[in-house]
């Protein structure tokens, strides 16, 4: 039985796991919005608020431990300096799970895993 064990395998090896997380925590806030599973976004959005929370805190001690899962400089600053500010009044729930219906190959379910402050820029087409 899977008594108090928090967390999803996602069917892949641990060092799998943690690979994928640091890399969609990069591109999620570099990007601060990215299609995912739905499995995958649940997953994704305790790393990131969790992430988030550190960033409020912004000290070295938590510079240093966001860095264990973000190793990319720029993005860990571009947390630190951009994002985690906008929430500062905010106590949690600083992500927002929106489902897609299901991918076309296999049929799993997807999910768009944003900010909740995101808004959506459109792109001006350029003239001829």
């Amino acid at each position: 039985m899977r008594h108090n064990m928090a967390g999803r395998k996602l069917g892949r090896t641990t060092e799998h796991r943690k690979a994928l997380f640091r890399n969609q925590l990069q591109s999620f806030f570099k990007h601060e919005r990215i299609v995912l599973t739905l499995p995958q976004a649940k997953e994704l959005r305790r790393l990131a608020e969790r992430m988030i929370t550190w960033g409020k805190k912004d000290s070295l001690h938590a510079r240093r431990i966001v860095r264990r899962d973000i190793p990319d400089r720029q993005i860990v600053k571009r947390l630190f300096d951009e994002v985690a500010p906008r929430f500062v009044d905010r106590a949690g729930g600083y992500t927002r799970i929106l489902k897609i219906g299901p991918r076309k190959g296999d049929g799993a379910e997807m999910a768009i895993l944003q900010l909740v402050d995101y808004t959506f820029k459109v792109k001006e087409k350029k003239e001829k």
